[in-house]
């Protein structure tokens, strides 16, 4: 028995692929049940636009199906991108002959109403000129619930964020609880203390003040997969698919969530997010620590809470070879049933 086994309770700590999380069904009061097995039929899509200001947002939208009149809501879940890639090659990526790295597939197959969204300055969205730091992430998902509620008929998503993603996830949580279910974050970092990527963030403080954009080429993409010292972990055919994305969209990124990450931590207080949790880590995420990660878990006031370490996994596991066990995690907590009061 290790140490997070002692410290909480068994439930809520899962480490190895062999032991599984409690399944079952989990819907808004306003809203259809999802799935416990996958559904077949078309993937449909759709993009939208959300106005924040003079910026115009692109979502991106994907279920089984076009929508109906007269249909059963569907549960909704918003996904949020991190730091250094846009919104559809993070959760839309498609690697030919190497399986599914879509997690909006994945999730629409489960029967979820599945968006996604370029934050200002990335992808496809237009740019304010500011630098997108985490505050900006967070008014940037105000200006789009709007936009999911009027297509869903839903007031209430999930919520799933990685790396940055998840920072920028949890303080809208904080920001507008009343539209948030339930909340996933992958990656996330809280302090950063003895993060050994934090670290090395924190010696650029003063270049990524300077400037609101940062240097993110095809080199900068594939170091993703190796600064963590473990780059068997992912399929080089990934990383060329992703690169080949991204460029598009040249080979800058804003530089706001790697400075706030470097030097405006922790910017969400535990205490206030309300939401039940899923907290996934890699066990080789050099972002984060558990002993970080732990301490903010353990101020969270929901007791429908879990801490997920999966195995053979750094940083990027919704890229990784092991991407399955993200899926397989994920999708059980947003499909666990409501507890008994």
């Amino acid at each position: 028995m290790n140490e997070f086994d002692r410290s909480l309770p068994r439930r809520t700590v899962l480490q190895g692929a062999g032991i599984g999380i409690g399944a079952g069904l989990l819907s808004f009061s306003t809203a259809a049940q999802a799935q416990t097995t996958p559904a077949g039929g078309e993937i449909w899509h759709q993009n939208y636009w959300a106005k924040k200001g003079d910026v115009k947002l692109y979502l991106w939208r994907k279920r089984i199906g076009a929508p109906r009149l007269g249909e059963a809501a569907r549960p909704v879940v918003f996904l949020v991108h991190g730091s250094s890639n846009s919104a559809r090659s993070s959760y839309d990526l498609t690697v030919p002959g190497k399986g599914e790295y879509s997690l909006m597939n994945v999730l629409a197959r489960y029967g979820y109403d599945v968006w996604t969204m370029d934050h200002d300055g990335y992808g496809h969205s237009g740019s304010s000129g500011n630098n997108s730091d985490i505050a900006s992430g967070v008014e940037d998902l105000k200006a789009a619930m709007p936009v999911v509620a009027k297509e869903t008929g839903q007031q209430k998503a999930h919520f799933y964020g990685t790396s940055s993603g998840g920072i920028r996830a949890a303080a809208y949580v904080q920001a507008q609880p009343e539209h948030v279910g339930r909340l996933a974050l992958s990656a996330f970092t809280y302090k950063g203390n003895g993060a050994a990527e934090i670290e090395r963030r924190r010696k650029k403080i003063d270049a990524l003040r300077a400037n609101p954009r940062r240097k993110r080429d095809a080199k900068m993409i594939g170091s993703i997969f190796t600064r963590d010292g473990h780059p068997s972990f992912y399929d080089p055919a990934m990383v060329e698919a992703l690169i080949a994305d991204e460029m598009k969209f040249g080979n800058e990124v804003p530089s706001g969530t790697y400075l706030d990450m470097a030097a405006n931590l922790p910017i969400v207080d535990p205490k206030k997010i309300e939401s039940p949790v899923l907290m996934l880590r890699g066990e080789f995420d050099g972002n984060s620590t558990n002993d970080d990660l732990l301490d903010f878990y353990r101020q969270l006031p929901n007791g429908d809470r879990q801490f997920v370490i999966l195995p053979q996994t750094a940083h990027s596991a919704g890229y990784g070879k092991n991407r399955h066990l993200l899926f397989y995690a994920l999708h059980n907590f947003l499909a666990e049933p409501a507890p008994e009061s």
